[in-house]
């Protein structure tokens, strides 16, 4: 008997223990209004190597996948008439070099004769112009050679930037034209990028905080940029996530922006009891406590707190305090 009286009076004083350390005041806070989009996994630059002579495809050492750098080559392209116009402008340098020979040998003899007044000034003059005139073609054949032997080197394709092949379009022994594309390569880092509907462009701000996954596995990332220009109604933009997993382009991700705010009442969701399908929070008005049916709203996680928006049932500035657990206790004999 003095054992169940004790645990009565117990369960009498605890709500009113609990309720005086857990009290919370109904408060109109900012909410910020989130919108989910899908962005998708992209490279910041997407930039294609492309072949700068025509030919065909000796080699191509990289696939889909493959981390390159800046410069690095990725390919090379053979055309076999270089390889026959380097030979004939080597067989002129040959032929015009052996006519130089013969020029300044006649030139030395003239030099002799003029000496000995045996030829004349005029012809001495003529010998040397020759002279200079096949040093100088020379010279300019072997200009036409270097621009040769430069386009056969342009058959290396080097990647533009560093980063990662995304596309291989062509084979080993495939024919190509000038600036064809060899290879596409993603670069400049790797982002979420989102097609927003243009009415929430005013509200995209460059660094601000972005909710990436859903509630129950999210994570943040950044508004890194936001593109000026609006394509199909919708405005691009990046977002950066650290650690982001880049094995997979064009994967989709859900992601969550701030697109307004709003003011809503919120309360602790441990407040609130549900009993037969109703909500109930418990309501203190001054030394007494009352159940309120409530109609709640929306869940929002802040400062690591579960709240939730009360749509109807209470104001701004009641206070409330955790309701009284429903006990069941039977008389004795039964």
């Amino acid at each position: 008997m003095r054992m169940t009286l004790f645990a009565s009076i117990l369960a009498l004083l605890l709500p009113g223990l609990a309720s005086a350390e857990a009290e919370h005041t109904a408060r109109l806070t900012t909410v910020i209004e989130w919108k989910a989009v899908f962005g998708k996994v992209e490279a910041r630059d997407n930039v294609p190597a492309r072949s700068r002579i025509g030919g065909t495809m000796v080699e191509i050492t990289v696939t889909e996948g493959t981390s390159v750098t800046e410069g690095q080559q990725i390919g090379r392209i053979d055309d076999a008439k270089l390889a026959l116009q380097l030979d004939s402008v080597e067989a002129q340098i040959d032929a015009l070099r052996s006519q130089l020979e013969n020029a300044q040998t006649e030139l030395t003899r003239g030099e002799d004769l003029l000496a000995r007044g045996v030829t004349t000034a005029q012809r001495l003059d003529a010998l040397r112009t020759q002279v200079d005139v096949l040093t100088n073609q020379i010279e300019a054949t072997a200009a036409e050679k270097r621009v040769i032997a430069q386009q056969a080197a342009e058959g290396a394709v080097l990647a533009p930037i560093s980063g990662r092949v995304l596309n291989v379009p062509l084979t080993q022994g495939s024919v190509v034209m000038p600036g064809e594309v060899v290879a596409m390569i993603g670069g400049g880092g790797f982002f979420l990028r989102l097609a927003v509907p243009e009415r929430h462009a005013s509200f995209l701000r460059e660094g601000a905080d972005i909710q990436i996954g859903n509630d129950d596995a999210a994570s943040t990332g950044r508004l890194a940029k936001v593109y000026p220009q609006i394509e199909n109604g919708r405005v691009i933009a990046d977002v950066e996530v650290e650690g982001m997993d880049a094995r997979y382009v064009d994967a989709r991700v859900l992601v969550r922006l701030p697109v307004g705010e709003t003011r809503a009442l919120l309360i602790p969701a441990d407040l609130i009891t549900t009993r037969m399908g109703l909500d109930f929070v418990t309501v203190q008005q001054g030394d007494q406590t009352a159940l309120r049916v409530i109609v709640p709203g929306e869940h929002h996680r802040i400062d690591g707190v579960d709240m939730v928006e009360v749509l109807s049932g209470l104001e701004d500035g009641e206070t409330l305090v955790p309701s009284a657990p429903v006990t069941y206790t039977p008389s004795e004999g039964h």
